[in-house]
């Protein structure tokens, strides 16, 4: 199961309680406090797992809570610190606070750790109140409570490329083409239902990520189909490739463009990423005037313009060599 979204508890543990405690020895028969701290309660922690793809552990178990501290004891012995609590999470994570929908950190390198919850400080024994004026202080402090919130695990993809388009564009294919990812393929709408990352190789120390996203629908920035739920997929993306199905049977290419910028426009800053307009199914289009009069008309608008058949290949090595172009100049950029 592919779970990208998820609201969790998480609780550092509380301070341990400080001790009120006498000096008890043979010959000193009214020995002064020796009492010690309480130890300091656990840290909540989000590490960065490179194995981790999916926040589907969180789903099933939403709620988590550090261990307290111990509490002090006589003759000056401090309690013991409580371990942290360590929730790993898959590269791409943002981390919201539930309640004011802040982003608190957004985790992208493994190893990369953020205390989400602080545990709380151990309190002290009974040894720290002794005054001139109160030589047998009989209380200490309580611990502290631990940081508790209710956050947000949102995952975004780490990818080079995305792919968008509406359903049925050919994203799925040409995925399964130019890459080592095996989508699901068939010729009905929302065939993906969830992201898919394909790795294209160009050689030694050339490659690439692409992530297939859910086809886009009219109204897709408002929440409508699934577009709105997995865009933010391809919001760290540096290169967008927009499919176009050339073919006409089931959105005249034109309009389907015209959706395609308007939702992607109305999502956010996805249409300031540098983009390719790629034309597909151009092995069933009998009349290549379309082809011609659709690439002219993507020039017309400033953005590069590539016909492929993911079928026969046709054009498909040239869109691999100008998507890496474009991700080199990014690069250098």
């Amino acid at each position: 199961m592919f779970i990208d979204r998820v609201k969790i508890y998480v609780k550092a543990g509380d301070g341990g309680r400080g001790c009120v405690s006498f000096r008890r020895e043979k010959f000193v028969p009214k020995g002064g406090p020796d009492g010690g701290d309480g130890g300091k309660g656990g840290d909540v922690i989000l590490e960065v797992d490179p194995n981790l793809s999916t926040l589907v552990d969180f789903y099933y178990s939403p709620q988590y809570i550090a261990e307290r501290g111990g509490h002090g004891k006589g003759k000056n012995m401090k309690g013991k610190d409580a371990p942290p609590l360590i929730l790993k999470v898959p590269p791409g994570t943002v981390v919201k606070d539930a309640m004011t929908g802040e982003v608190l950190t957004d985790l992208t390198k493994p190893g990369e750790r953020f205390v989400v919850a602080r545990g709380g400080r151990g309190g002290r024994g009974n040894v720290h109140f002794k005054r001139p004026w109160l030589q047998a202080p009989r209380f200490a402090e309580p611990g502290e409570k631990g940081e508790e919130r209710w956050i947000i695990l949102e995952l975004k993809l780490i990818a080079d490329v995305g792919l968008v388009g509406l359903p049925n564009a050919g994203k799925s294919t040409l995925l399964s083409v130019i890459s080592n990812a095996k989508p699901e393929i068939a010729p009905y709408p929302f065939t993906t239902l969830r992201p898919i990352l394909g790795v294209v190789s160009l050689g030694v120390g050339k490659s690439f990520v692409v992530a297939d996203v859910p086809g886009i629908i009219e109204g897709a920035s408002k929440g409508v189909g699934l577009g709105l739920e997995f865009l933010r997929h391809i919001e760290r993306t540096k290169v967008i490739l927009e499919l176009i199905d050339l073919s006409g049977f089931e959105v005249d290419p034109y309009k389907a463009f015209d959706v395609l910028e308007k939702e992607l426009k109305e999502y956010g800053n996805i249409l300031d990423k540098k983009r390719i307009v790629v034309g597909t199914k151009i092995d069933i289009v009998e009349d290549r005037k379309i082809i011609e009069e659709f690439g002219r008309f993507i020039k017309d608008k400033g953005l590069p313009f590539i016909a492929i058949s993911s079928v026969s290949r046709e054009n498909v090595d040239n869109l691999i060599k100008a998507t890496w172009r474009m991700l080199k100049e990014g690069d250098n950029g």
